[in-house]
């Protein structure tokens, strides 16, 4: 009697054709959280491959697909292809796979990891990459369609960090257009971001006898009585107002329960609107600090809104609504550093990015994609 060997797994296959609701569903049926995009990315890559009028690159789990038209203006569209981790609370719809709220797929909606961060806006991306031909049709502009893995793990693992190194001529580009979620409004720019660790020393001793030593933790009172008062700025940049914050996001501190702590360390996030590079954030905290051992642990430049190029200003024109400042960074930071303008838009909340209960109006995606298909033209 011989074993029996498993089978091997069937291939995903997309249908980018398909009502763009159910595409972002079809994409959020599979699991890719950071790590696990591969089986995503063999089946967008393998539809894009499809698509006789790209030329499609591969990098890992990252794609890059391009029309070559010869057009004076070249778009770039991008979208991470990976999720955080799935919820662990019992009960939470926005895992894996997607369910529908109404029952009926397509109607109402969709609840699921990355549902709004960001399946629907990749779901976007390949319905205008399959569609953008037909009939004879032919956009007005060249598009560059990009999809990468591990954004939502450190920078040092980012897909997209990756394809500029490997690929950077073909990540050249006029504007650039990253379908984070944003309500389905232009959100130009990002603001930057950086972390610090602020310490103290103190001399350890037997809590019994705690004049014997020199409480750390205690030491550490003024950093947080300063960073409780600091009242963060609002900054224009370029017509939008950037709204920083600067805060304490951990505190550690102390070895035993009747040991005096030698040493502790308040870790610090400080976001700061793009009017600055890291640098100056660094200088704004160690000047608030002064007096203390200041050391910076990250760093990640912000990047101005660009609207005043003449994309950037007409595909606002096209959306119609106000544009909004980005608070949170996201990879327009990367275009921005690359000369690129860009801006965030894309279907859903962006506050329910991430949430137990993550989901999407089939309707926003279906809006996104006919405002962007309109302008491309």
């Amino acid at each position: 009697m011989t074993a029996e060997t498993a089978p091997e797994p069937t291939a995903v296959t997309l249908d980018l054709r398909q009502d763009v609701a159910l595409l972002t569903a079809a994409l959020m049926d599979i699991n890719s959280v950071s790590g696990n995009e591969t089986e995503l990315a063999d089946a967008v890559d393998a539809a894009l491959r499809a698509i006789p009028e790209l030329q499609v690159v591969r990098d890992g789990d990252s794609i890059i697909a391009r029309t070559e038209l010869g057009r004076p203006e070249r778009i770039i569209l991008a979208g991470h292809l990976d999720t955080v981790p799935l919820p662990t609370t019992e009960g939470a719809r926005g895992t894996v796979p997607s369910t529908w709220e109404s029952g009926s797929p397509g109607e109402g909606i969709v609840y699921g990891r990355g549902a709004t961060d960001m399946k629907g806006g990749v779901a976007v991306q390949l319905a205008l990459a399959a569609t953008m031909f037909d009939g004879g049709a032919s956009p007005q502009r060249d598009v560059t369609f990009v999809f990468y893995d591990h954004e939502e793990v450190e920078a040092v693992k980012s897909g997209l960090g990756r394809l500029v190194r490997n690929h950077g001529d073909l990540l050249d580009g006029d504007f650039a257009i990253l379908l984070e979620p944003t309500h389905g409004t232009v959100e130009g720019g990002c603001n930057g971001t950086s972390r610090f660790e602020a310490s103290t020393v103190g001399e350890a001793a037997h809590s019994a006898r705690a004049w014997m030593g020199s409480n750390a933790i205690h030491a550490a009172a003024p950093i947080l009585a300063r960073l409780a008062a600091y009242e963060p700025k609002t900054i224009n940049v370029d017509g939008l107002d950037y709204r920083e914050s600067l805060n304490a996001v951990k505190i550690n501190g102390g070895t035993a329960g009747n040991v005096i702590p030698d040493r502790c360390v308040v870790e610090i996030n400080y976001r700061f609107a793009p009017d600055k590079t890291p640098d100056q954030a660094e200088a704004h905290v160690r000047e608030l600090l002064a007096g203390f051992d200041v050391v910076r642990t990250d760093a990640a430049a912000g990047a101005r809104p660009g609207l005043h190029h003449p994309a950037a200003a007409s595909f606002v024109a096209a959306v119609g609504a106000e544009p909004k400042p980005k608070y949170g960074w996201t990879d327009v930071a990367r275009f921005s550093e690359m000369g690129i303008p860009a801006v965030n838009f894309g279907p859903g909340d962006p506050l329910l990015a991430h949430k137990d209960e993550e989901h999407v109006d089939a309707d926003a995606v279906r809006e996104c994609l006919r405002a962007l298909r309109s302008w491309l033209g």
